[in-house]
């Protein structure tokens, strides 16, 4: 096994914090496998580059005999993580968060090794806790302990509705820590609050309390907010090569840095390199983004696919020409197709509203031509290549 330091190193190469501070080294150097929390709640269909990127820590810890204990958020997913919001989340129901959970599963373990993985769902504990279980669990913490979280504190001086079950998710997130007895915690840098409040109510519960770790989290390919499925800035670790390819070229220079140490699992001292090259002229922006993308594809799907999504890019941004394969969709039996409800149902565009946007911006084209009309002859669109935006291409086809 590594000395303690060496694990220390490679664990926290793309750590922002560790609280208590010193204290995770102390445990490495107990020499025993620690339990390492990380909790996910199903509230979404895809896994992002930003949700990996905290997958990559927990492997990490994996990597060194350390045992992952993933939490499927089964119950705190329709309670709903207030964390970074300027309003009440909308809950989901049972029904859905299983959905979610389903799809989400296979591909989170995927990203983790088969070893060292203890996956449990908080509904074990939560859901059979009593209403003398909950008073007991409010009576641990104040009002003002609450209140010190900077997002409640922000919307209680905006006079923005907070409600109760908010107050309550950090509490059952905390009981998460307690019922497995985490050692370590880990989590975006948006979570450093609720994890402390899990060390806290261990502590409170005679345990040891966890060390927390958090990690910086992934701006979105619009390169100002964080990456997220609800703002549609995301790159699924599921997109072909040559989609994930394109959406890696969209995002801006500035960046890159970020993207290649978190995303591309680059060690700082090769980031340090790039960007230092970027800063003082001696790599070339175009170039170095289209490494990037190299590296991430290949990270996901290999060498081969790597370089054929390259080509594929190369093939309809420098050569203006069409991918090679082209996703076919039925035409209903109709003399005329309601272009932004033919998109959406297909599941090109979000909505049919970033339909009829993408169409009155000029950005969708049959064989090559823009479409001004959201009402389109079906012959017009049968047999032809449609384009959305500039990475997307379908063929239609009536039956």
């Amino acid at each position: 096994m590594r000395s303690a330091t060496d694990q220390f190193d490679y664990i926290t190469s793309t750590v922002d914090i560790t609280l208590p501070e010193g204290e995770l080294l102390a445990r490495l150097e107990e020499g025993r496998p620690l339990r390492v929390k990380l909790g996910v709640d199903p509230t979404a269909p895809d896994v992002t580059f930003g949700w990996a990127v905290v997958f990559d820590l927990l492997r990490r810890f994996q990597e060194l005999g350390h045992t992952a204990v993933l939490i499927v958020g089964d119950f705190t997913a329709q309670v709903g993580d207030p964390s970074d919001r300027s309003e009440t989340r909308k809950q989901l129901d049972g029904a859905q968060v299983e959905a979610y959970a389903d799809n989400l599963l296979p591909v989170i373990k995927d990203l983790l090794l088969p070893d060292h993985l203890e996956v449990r769902r908080n509904s074990e504990w939560l859901g059979s806790m009593s209403m003398h279980d909950v008073l007991d669990l409010t009576s641990r913490f104040t009002v003002a302990r609450i209140m010190d979280r900077d997002d409640f504190a922000k919307r209680w001086e905006a006079h923005e509705p907070i409600s109760m079950i908010e107050f309550m998710y950090p509490l059952l997130q905390a009981m998460d820590s307690v019922a497995i007895d985490a050692d370590v915690e880990i989590g975006g840098t948006d979570q450093l609050w609720n994890l402390l409040v899990g060390r806290d109510l261990q502590q409170r519960h005679g345990e040891r309390g966890q060390v927390v770790a958090t990690i910086p989290l992934l701006v979105g390919t619009d390169g100002v907010k964080k990456m997220s499925q609800s703002l549609g800035n995301y790159v699924s670790v599921l997109d072909p090569g040559p989609e994930m390819f394109g959406k890696v070229m969209s995002i801006p220079d500035p960046v890159m840095g970020q993207w290649f140490g978190l995303a591309a699992g680059m060690d700082s001292g090769e980031v340090e390199a790039i960007e230092t090259g970027l800063r003082d002229g001696t790599l070339h922006p175009g170039d170095t983004k289209r490494l990037l993308a190299r590296t991430i594809v290949e990270r996901y799907w290999g060498s081969d696919e790597a370089e054929s999504a390259e080509a594929a890019f190369d093939r309809v941004f420098k050569e203006r020409g069409t991918p090679e394969t082209v996703p076919s969709y039925s035409l209903a039996p109709s003399p005329n197709q309601y272009l932004p409800a033919l998109l959406a149902d297909n599941g090109l565009v979000a909505s049919r509203s970033e339909a009829r946007r993408l169409i009155e911006q000029g950005a969708v084209r049959v064989e090559g031509e823009k479409v001004t009309e959201e009402n389109v002859a079906t012959n017009r669109l049968d047999g032809k290549t449609v384009q959305i935006g500039k990475r997307r291409f379908a063929r239609f086809v009536q039956d």
